[in-house]
């Protein structure tokens, strides 16, 4: 089963692989090298879905795609699905900066936030969801040297370190992107039987 991931995103590209690859007997995950559409959608899964029908319809193969964003309780949710974009840019470090400067007199208790994912797929069969929530709280400053994106800011529920001071393999166990991935997988392995 050959199935397109819907992202330019390199970092993203390889932790989806490492997942669903050896979960899915048979998965070939192939990269995208298509135009990106707009992402003008207002939700997570809006946003998923426009990128897997752009994909699917640019290479005629099933395709997946994900949105995903750090949701800070005491900003109402935001930056939601402005992550990427935060700082005005796509400027990780600088969407960082911003987020713990927005922070900056926010006392511990009050600090919750939750990663989430949503990934669509697209296909000839129609389309399908899969919705992931890490829950955890931002850190005062950025720690570790994995991950991607707001990884050096967050602390899993159940941890004292951040995402990106956790190894990958301990982090695709149980992100917001693994959980999204882990539903995604049964589907795949449903729908190939």
């Amino acid at each position: 089963m050959k199935l397109v991931l819907a992202t330019h995103n390199q970092h993203k590209v390889a932790e989806v692989a490492a997942i669903l690859e050896s979960a899915v007997e048979g998965l070939e995950l192939l990269g995208y090298d298509g135009p990106e559409p707009v992402e003008d959608g207002t939700s997570y899964l809006e946003n998923a879905l426009i990128k897997a029908r752009a994909a699917y319809e640019h290479t005629g193969i099933a395709s997946i795609a994900d949105d995903s964003g750090i949701a800070v309780e005491i900003l109402g949710g935001s930056p939601g699905i402005f992550s990427a974009r935060w700082a005005g840019g796509r400027d990780n470090a600088q969407n960082r900066q911003l987020l713990l400067r927005q922070l900056s007199d926010v006392a511990e208790p009050n600090r919750g936030a939750a990663f989430v994912c949503t990934i669509a797929m697209v296909g000839p069969d129609g389309e399908a969801s899969f919705t992931g929530i890490w829950p955890g709280r931002v850190a005062p400053d950025e720690q570790g040297e994995h991950g991607f994106g707001y990884d050096p800011i967050f602390i899993p529920e159940g941890f004292e370190v951040t995402a990106a001071e956790l190894e990958p393999e301990v982090k695709n166990s149980m992100s917001h992107r693994a959980l999204a991935l882990e539903q995604l997988a049964s589907y795949l392995s449903a729908i190939a039987h």
